[in-house]
């Protein structure tokens, strides 16, 4: 009975409408990915995928497809993160692969 319940409120959340982003949720996500991007770039670890990324937001912005930028913004924006997070982890991991 419950099961249901939850089924059927799921299956009612996913037939709403998505809400679009606005020109500010844009702009707002492509700086916070430009400055994780550079927080990469600062410890040497940035992906090429970000600043592709990066550079369809940016032409997504400049078109005016809200939704597009804060996507792809979205998206560079998690890949910084990761590329940091990578090169921390690499800083001491490598020493589990060397041989004693």
């Amino acid at each position: 009975m419950i099961r249901s319940i939850l089924l059927a409120a799921g299956l009612a959340l996913l037939s709403l409408p998505a809400v679009a982003a606005t020109q500010a949720e844009a702009e707002a996500a492509l700086a916070a990915a430009q400055t994780a991007e550079a927080d990469a770039l600062a410890a040497k670890a940035a992906w090429t995928t970000t600043e592709a990324d990066l550079t369809k937001a940016q032409k997504a912005l400049a078109a005016g497809q809200w939704d597009q930028a804060k996507a792809a913004a979205d998206e560079a924006l998690t890949l910084a993160k990761r590329s940091v997070e990578q090169a921390n982890e690499q800083k001491t991991s490598w020493r589990n692969a060397v041989f004693r």
